[in-house]
């Protein structure tokens, strides 16, 4: 299974046909060989296995990385040693 977590695009690279996103304070240059719509900095996109698969809403976008940190603050508690 892949879950593709919403990425922002910071920088686009026209001549390479790529684009620079930042996804949960990781950023990763990605292809835009498969998705030839325009985008502009600041849009919000899906990435698989490295390429741009398609465009998402911003609200849609912010929410799934609001439910993504909750899920990773609660896996960082469970890590947390039981203190009774």
């Amino acid at each position: 299974m892949c879950l593709s977590v919403p990425s922002q695009i910071i920088a686009i690279h026209d001549e390479e046909l790529s684009v620079t996103v930042e996804s949960l304070g990781v950023q990763r240059k990605v292809s835009r060989h498969l998705y030839m719509e325009p985008l502009e900095i600041g849009d919000y996109v899906l990435i698989h296995i490295g390429f741009v698969m398609n465009k998402i809403d911003k609200e849609d976008a912010e929410q799934s990385l609001a439910l993504y940190q909750e899920m990773i603050e609660k896996l960082e508690d469970a890590d947390q040693p039981c203190s009774i």
